[in-house]
């Protein structure tokens, strides 16, 4: 099988040797052929030597690479075998260090494939106990999604029960207005039960926001119950309740979820009951997140959870997303009792973890209070950020001990 070929021009090639996965129209020097968007494209130096293989756009972004030369060992045929032999790869990964990690109890969903973290430009796999969520943010990993579905069958053998697109809404607008979300193979109904450190979830991946549930904050929940036990929690846009299921089990006296979605509420209320049935420990309400802080005067908790949607989604967007984190968590740290704890988070991936520091401290000194930062948090060990890829670092977040 041939592919259009891609050269660099001269001079431009370092970033890709370098292991960066994305090649930039302007480096581009000339083509041999007429790529469209989603062909698999070979990409070469100015002299003919071979770099990497990936999916072409039309765009700023013109090759999402998927296979390095240097590693690969020649071009690529993104073939089943292909496919099978890559996931198989990442998913020993995963059992070292998501599922073969017992401490904190049992563990059957993960994120499977974090996309340039993983070498898979462009693909996004979680697995909900068995069930695995496909979700693509390049055409052409949309168009590799039967091969995909085909590995994924030969890695996880039995245990995979279905497959499920999910990719209308991260694929490009013209393409993604023609893609409808769908089992690829076999069939599961929603809500569907998970464990995570031995919590059970209730995921629909149908009508859920991302693929059904935020993954990315597992090991943060657990840092939270850490400190929870006879406290007040309250838990910001808590969309299906994570953080409270973490802080009631730990022990937490009184728990409050907030969140501007009445469907949000509704999910928390379902996964409180699934793991604690009645319980007076545990109220939601659907309200805007700074309508509720303001509304509730001097109202303390000892443990605060503002974990927001991302707040700018492009450059353009940040000044007014950092002002908006700062006015959120000046809020939010009024709303801490002496003595407490904040957590706060940011998933822009826009705004750095520099800036994300110093709005927080802007936001320390508006609300008139003494900080001290206890962690730095990240996203977890199944969202691997590669090292010449910084950019996949999108998740930050601080805990702060308030005085």
């Amino acid at each position: 099988m041939s592919f259009t070929k891609v050269y660099l021009q001269a001079g431009r090639d370092e970033a890709v040797r370098r292991f960066h996965p994305w090649v930039f129209s302007r480096a581009i020097g000339r083509y041999e052929g007429n790529p469209q968007d989603g062909d698999v494209v070979e990409v070469y130096d100015r002299k003919g030597h071979y770099l990497a293989s990936g999916h072409y756009h039309d765009g700023s972004i013109a090759v999402r690479i998927f296979s390095f030369g240097a590693t690969a060992g020649g071009p690529v045929t993104p073939d089943v075998d292909y496919w099978t032999q890559k996931l198989r790869h990442i998913h020993s990964i995963r059992q070292a260090i998501v599922t073969g990690n017992r401490g904190a109890g049992p563990t059957n969903c993960y994120r499977l494939v974090h996309g340039e973290g993983d070498g898979c430009t462009g693909l996004i796999i979680d697995m909900y106990n068995g069930v695995a969520i496909l979700q693509a943010h390049s055409i052409g990993m949309h168009r590799e999604r039967l091969l995909i579905t085909e590995a994924l069958k030969n890695v996880f053998g039995n245990e995979l029960q279905a497959v499920y697109d999910k990719s209308a809404e991260t694929l490009p607008d013209e393409y993604g207005s023609s893609v409808v979300n769908g089992y690829l193979y076999g069939h599961t109904p929603v809500p569907h039960p998970v464990q995570e450190n031995g919590n059970t979830f209730l995921i629909d991946w149908i009508t859920g926001q991302k693929t059904g549930f935020f993954l990315d904050q597992r090991d943060n929940r657990q840092l939270l119950a850490q400190y929870s036990r006879g406290k007040k929690v309250l838990n910001a846009f808590c969309y299906s309740g994570g953080f409270s299921i973490y802080a009631i089990k730990a022990g937490a006296s009184l728990v409050h979820s907030v969140d501007v979605s009445q469907k949000a509420i509704a999910l928390t209320n379902q996964n409180v009951a699934a793991n604690f049935g009645e319980t007076d420990k545990h109220e939601a309400f659907a309200d805007d997140v700074m309508h509720y802080l303001k509304g509730n005067g001097d109202h303390q908790y000892d443990v605060v959870v503002l974990d927001p949607p991302a707040f700018a989604k492009s450059l353009t967007a940040r000044h007014r997303a950092v002002q908006g984190y700062k006015r959120l968590n000046a809020e939010g740290l009024r709303r801490v009792a002496k003595g407490g704890i904040l957590f706060t988070f940011s998933c822009s991936q826009v705004v750095d973890r520099e800036l994300f520091y110093n709005t927080i401290v802007a936001a320390a000194i508006e609300a008139g209070r003494q900080v001290r930062v206890l962690h730095h948090l990240s996203q977890p060990a199944d969202h691997p950020v590669s090292l010449f890829h910084p950019e996949g670092g999108y998740l930050k977040g601080l805990v702060l001990w308030v005085e």
